[in-house]
């Protein structure tokens, strides 16, 4: 048994995980990054449109006051008001940090940063790096951690268990895929960055690492999880991979057109036509497709399409060089004069692991857990309430994992390592994974349950949803729980299993869709992501609230807390 000892540990090596232990360790602490990933492949480098920052104020007449009132009304005043305004105005100095490190930001000929307008927002306040700027990003900070000598990278490392006593955080429990071992991470303080859960469904723009499994773990180490119902669908993923088509398309003035070549957009948000906010174009979609206004794939897949045949292919070379490649392999078309299939997909969870503003995790009272933190998309900051503005997630990636690294180095300094804890929590997990190592089951196959979950996730918990809908799903999670329980994993060794990784992610798995089922179903109203055919109107009387998930008992419970409104009181919600 190997417990190792450290100031702070990062679960997860996207921008979040690594900007906090850029953070830490330019503090002085010592600080383990914890991934099951290898290399920087972690889902952030998928991010291909740009990061939200106000960065030319003077010369495109925005404000950090109009970012933050943008990113407010586009998660349908659900929005923790204070936490957009730390979004605002932290989000350039995060841009400028990412500049220094080698991030080749796209720049205009005076030598200022190129900007696009994204959906919802008033004015042009993205950064980009060609259509590539996750991989920029990505690929310059990875090379910038490995700089430094009190950085230790873990990859290939599944998380299992958090370890958390006497309300407080002393360290993890992970599977190291390469050795067939656990390990333990002891330390006083550590970060949680482990991004969205997008496998629970069946088409989804994430990788296929990104299975939640965190949420749920989360959960049973004493955490609560925020606001899990209101699940983004991107509007434009490729048919039929699901490959992210980027929002950075109709930023550049693409259009969206039905089977009978008309932008139909202008029916549902006459003023913002394909910029308005992700929540409205993906319904406008489903809604097409469901009046039989939608192109029908050899899969059965209804989609519309994404229309670029009038912009400059030189612009178009220039800026969207991923758009061309995607198209041309996974859909098989030339952009430059065919349409571009595309449907929405499952693409980002404004809920997670609840914080408050400065992202310290919390239990289900709002008390902090003591030496944890969460960011990124792992993380409900209460920054994106019902809907993120595209380009935000980029920027919250890199402010909050900046400030949970700074906290958590301040906090390390002067304790000690639990070791002893830890090691206990090894011993146990070490019990647990050999019964199931052992278990001979009845014959269910861990991936069949995932196909059967990411089902009836999209029936219960997709685009539109209906009491009738959710209720079913969570009678078939209740049995998909259940029939868990007789998987047999074939493999009986313990190098690379990924039986036992596909079994040990879809335990958590089960818990995170349950709260996502859960809140479908309890929030009678429609506001940002979350739509209710039987309820069809955003509800401010009764559901200005954040939903909070917890376990007692081994059950899922849900309580409400309410929306932090500052400056800016609910208004109808038009574009």
């Amino acid at each position: 048994m190997e417990v190792l000892e450290y100031d702070v540990v990062v679960v997860g090596s996207g921008l979040a995980g690594l900007r906090a232990a850029v953070a830490a360790a330019l503090r002085g602490a010592a600080v383990a990054v914890v991934t099951k990933v290898a290399g920087p492949r972690s889902h952030s480098i998928s991010a291909e449109g740009g990061m939200a920052a106000v960065v030319h104020p003077n010369k495109t007449g925005d404000s950090y006051e109009l970012h933050a009132y943008d990113t407010v009304k586009g998660g349908d005043f659900l929005v923790d008001q204070e936490a957009a305004i730390t979004l605002a105005y932290e989000a350039p100095k995060e841009v400028h940090f990412l500049d220094s490190i080698g991030v080749p930001w796209n720049k205009d000929p005076d030598g200022t940063f190129s900007l696009r307008q994204f959906g919802g927002m008033s004015k042009p306040r993205t950064v980009f790096a060609k259509d590539k700027t996750g991989f920029y990003i990505m690929s310059a900070i990875y090379k910038h951690v490995k700089g430094f000598s009190n950085i230790h990278l873990y990859e290939e490392h599944l998380v299992t268990r958090l370890v958390v006593k006497g309300g407080a955080f002393h360290g993890v429990v992970a599977y190291d895929m390469r050795r067939g071992e656990l390990r333990g991470f002891a330390a006083p303080a550590g970060v949680v960055a482990t991004g969205g859960g997008g496998r629970m469904y069946r088409l989804t723009t994430m990788g296929f690492l990104n299975t939640g499994e965190m949420y749920g773990y989360a959960m049973r180490a004493g955490l609560a999880l925020r606001d899990m119902e209101f699940v983004q669908w991107h509007p434009t993923a490729l048919v039929p991979a699901g490959v992210l088509i980027s929002e950075a398309a109709r930023a550049e003035g693409a259009y969206l057109v039905n089977r009978h070549g008309e932008r139909f957009m202008k029916r549902y948000a006459p003023e913002r036509m394909e910029l308005a906010p992700r929540d409205v174009v993906s319904r406008a979609i489903y809604l097409e497709c469901l009046k039989g206004n939608g192109f029908v794939h050899e899969s059965g897949l209804c989609y519309v399409g994404l229309d670029i045949r009038h912009l400059d292919p030189e612009r178009v070379k220039q800026r969207l060089p991923l758009l061309l490649e995607l198209s041309k392999t996974y859909a098989g078309v030339n952009p430059l004069n065919e349409l571009i299939p595309v449907r929405p997909a499952v693409h980002y969870f404004m809920g997670g692991i609840m914080t408050d503003i400065e992202g310290r995790a919390l239990d289900r009272d709002g008390n902090w857990v003591r030496g944890l933190w969460a960011a990124g998309e792992a993380a409900s900051t209460g920054v994106h309430g019902a809907n993120r503005l595209g380009s935000n997630s980029l920027a919250e990636c890199a402010v909050w994992g900046r400030l949970a690294g700074e906290a958590a180095a301040a906090y390390a300094r002067g304790r000690r390592p639990a070791g002893e804890l830890v090691a206990e929590a090894v011993k146990a997990e070490e019990e647990r994974i050999n019964g199931l190592l052992r278990r001979e089951g009845g014959g269910e196959s861990v991936r069949g349950l995932l196909k059967e979950l990411q089902n009836l996730m999209e029936g219960g918990g997709g685009i539109v949803r209906s009491e009738r809908a959710s209720v079913e799903a969570l009678k078939k999670l209740t049995d998909l729980r259940g029939r868990l329980n007789n998987v047999r994993i074939s493999d009986g060794g313990r190098i690379y299993n990924m039986e036992l990784r596909e079994v040990l992610e879809l335990e958590g798995m089960l818990l995170a869709a349950e709260t996502v089922l859960l809140g479908a179903l309890l929030r009678q109203e429609s506001r940002g992501a979350h739509y209710r055919v039987d309820f069809q109107n955003r509800d401010d009387r009764r559901w200005l609230v954040h939903s909070v998930y917890f376990l007692y008992g081994g059950n899922v419970m849900t309580k409400q807390r309410p929306v932090n409104v500052t400056r800016w009181m609910p208004e109808a919600r038009r574009y």
